[in-house]
């Protein structure tokens, strides 16, 4: 057992703050749960910080967290992580940027204002990532599986 999955607790206190309670008995308030590899590994590598961002504990993956735990980190992370998937991009307003994209997401269809091309980043094969003009970042899983349409558009910025 390293050092950093010692026996230890985790609960959520009367403010709903994660709190690790940790071998020597000390209580971290306000920890949070950070994946190593957020899009090519999800379930691989999860830590859990302090406030200031020092780590306190370690899990090689989610099948090393004790089941009573493993809600109350994925419950952090589901509010933390917002990162809604394109599935289809509908309408470009010119393909030139800044410019203004319809999409169509997994919570919905909305608008995003694309500031410039380097705003599309590839994170690993086909998988993409763009950040709007407001710092939202948006997921393409796999872009070889868009629609035609989206495709087309797609490729006008890349």
């Amino acid at each position: 057992m390293s050092q950093y999955q010692k026996p230890h607790s985790l609960e959520r206190d009367s403010l709903g703050r994660l709190v690790l309670v940790d071998a020597s008995g000390n209580r971290h308030v306000g920890v949070y749960p950070v994946r190593a590899f957020p899009i090519t590994a999800p379930g691989a590598g999860i830590s859990l910080m302090d406030q200031s961002g020092k780590e306190l504990c370690w899990f090689d993956g989610v099948a090393s967290i004790p089941e009573a735990e493993l809600g109350l980190i994925e419950e952090e992370m589901a509010a933390r992580e917002f990162m809604p998937v394109i599935e289809r991009i509908t309408k470009v307003s010119t393909f030139a940027t800044p410019s203004i994209w319809d999409i169509e997401t997994d919570r919905g269809p909305t608008r995003i204002r694309l500031k410039a091309e380097e705003d599309i980043r590839r994170i690993a094969g086909n998988t993409l990532l763009i950040a709007d003009s407001n710092g939202l970042q948006f997921l393409i899983k796999d872009s070889t599986q868009l629609d035609k349409v989206s495709k087309k558009l797609l490729d006008r910025f890349r």
